[in-house]
């Protein structure tokens, strides 16, 4: 098991520190760092970075710190902590950019959310960038397996990224109230893989183990 990397390690305690910190204050202090919808009055500029480490409640937390936690030291001993912050970053701005996208084209085209409820939405949470993680982890290493919480047995990382995108494009065709931001752990994943190949053929890390 890989022991726990330098930047892992940060994001886990600054996370759980924010988390600790918003609930010890005013509830509005996390409806000010979550992130708007752009035309929304609420909006501002510095949401597109700190909505990453809000989390709506303890289970939405401890979902992605463990992921982050069992998964991140992986990705992060192969590319080392500065392409690892990098990517982190790089995933959870791409996941606000295709959730954001997605709920433009809910208002303008599909005319299915008006912009009054565009308004309105907030959204937060570090999945974007974990599920670009999770993703990273399936594509460098594809055959490790992994036991989940509810499978009795283990199942190998590429089954696992294949099985949470399918349910993710499901959920996110389907229209159900979720609560859930499923284009943005789309989005993740979507630049999350994009990035990853991209730094395979630049040479970038060693080993790399293709699917197969």
């Amino acid at each position: 098991m890989n022991r726990l990397t330098d930047v892992v390690r940060h994001l886990l305690i600054i996370n759980v520190i924010v988390y600790l910190g918003t609930m010890a204050l005013s509830p509005e202090i996390k409806r000010l760092l979550s992130v708007s919808y752009p035309t929304s009055p609420q909006f501002q500029p510095f949401q597109i970075i700190t909505h990453m480490f809000m989390h709506a409640d303890f289970r939405h937390l401890l979902f992605n710190m463990l992921m982050l936690f069992f998964l991140g030291p992986l990705v992060e001993a192969r590319w080392g902590p500065k392409k690892f912050l990098a990517f982190y970053f790089i995933t959870g701005l791409g996941a606000l950019a295709i959730n954001m996208l997605a709920m433009y084209i809910e208002v303008n085209v599909l005319h299915s959310l008006s912009i009054y409820h565009a308004n309105l939405i907030k959204m937060l949470g570090a999945s974007g960038a974990v599920f670009g993680v999770v993703t990273a982890m399936a594509l460098l290493y594809p055959n490790v397996e992994l036991y989940l919480f509810f499978i009795p047995f283990p199942v190998k990382a590429k089954y696992l990224i294949s099985f949470y995108v399918v349910a993710e494009l499901f959920l996110a065709f389907s229209g159900m109230q979720t609560g859930i931001a499923h284009w943005a752990h789309l989005g993740g994943a979507l630049f999350g893989a994009i990035l990853t190949l991209y730094w395979n053929r630049k040479g970038f890390g060693s080993n790399f183990d293709r699917w197969n």
